[in-house]
């Protein structure tokens, strides 16, 4: 489970669910934003969204300048898989 995302409880091993308002479905994208005025260049919020309403919050989060990702949430969720030693 990823930690520190809206719709996300740590007490609960529910999937995580849409952060669009009143939407209790489940998750399926994770959209990475940040807002330049308050946020480092690096940093990224997260907000969650079903199949209905990634759109309507990529849409949202783009025509403010915040949208930077989006992302299949088991993809984000997945860790990177060790670099393999180069050969000698």
């Amino acid at each position: 489970m990823i930690l520190n995302v809206p719709g996300s409880d740590p007490s609960s091993p529910s999937t995580p669910i849409c952060s669009a308002k009143a939407c209790r479905a489940d998750a399926v994208w994770v959209l990475a934003w940040n807002n330049p005025k308050l946020h480092t260049p690096e940093r990224r919020k997260t907000w969650l969204a079903c199949e209905e309403h990634r759109e309507n919050l990529s849409q949202f989060l783009g025509v403010r300048g915040f949208l930077k990702d989006v992302v299949l949430l088991e993809d984000w969720e997945s860790p990177e898989p060790p670099e393999s030693p180069e050969p000698s």
